[in-house]
């Protein structure tokens, strides 16, 4: 079977015109659409009860909400968060795996065991609560690694590191958090 030369290089051009286009347009979709975004964390304390002595443990639930913004689904492995006063651990969250699915929010409930008497024994814990208007801000961290899935096909490693400033106002037994998040591939 014999083909035309000109029809053999007019059909090369096209095919290679349509690679052309269709690497473009994956570049393209990779580095915009596809591009890893920052999750949405927050955390809010579910009431703060009054510990019964001054050395106790008080456990806190705590509220969090995730929000994927991704266009891949995201499963963690168990992990455990703790909050710091300063530089001293004075509770430990534990987070049970689970998988985050592609653009959407999940709101997860766990409990803070927080140490009381550590708190209450550092001197610079009531010298906080003297200047700031009986306010305390705790740092809490968490590290969740886990695999992070696109077109339910690709499968990568990725970590999300997550640090939340929590402001507990002590007179109001109010609470403010802001918190930021980073996730690495």
């Amino acid at each position: 079977m014999n083909i035309p030369k000109r029809g053999l290089k007019i059909c090369l051009a096209v095919f290679f015109v349509f690679l052309i286009i269709l690497a473009t347009v994956i570049i393209t979709l990779i580095f915009t659409v596809f591009k890893p975004k920052n999750p949405e964390i927050t955390v809010k304390p579910m009431g703060f009860p009054f510990p019964n002595g001054l050395s106790g443990n008080v456990t806190v639930k705590m509220a969090v909400t995730i929000v994927n913004r991704n266009y891949g689904s995201f499963s963690y492995e168990n992990s455990t968060g703790y909050v710091n006063f300063q530089d001293i651990v004075v509770a430990e969250v534990p987070l049970e795996s689970k998988r985050i699915p592609a653009r959407r929010t999940v709101n997860l409930t766990t409990s803070a065991d927080f140490m009381i008497g550590k708190l209450i024994k550092d001197p610079n814990f009531w010298k906080e609560i003297a200047e700031e208007n009986g306010t305390v801000v705790l740092r809490s961290v968490a590290t969740l690694p886990g695999k992070a899935t696109m077109l339910k096909i690709f499968k990568k490693k990725a970590t999300v590191h997550n640090t939340c400033d929590i402001s507990l106002h002590i007179a109001s037994l109010g609470v403010d958090s802001k918190c930021v998040s980073k996730i690495k591939l």
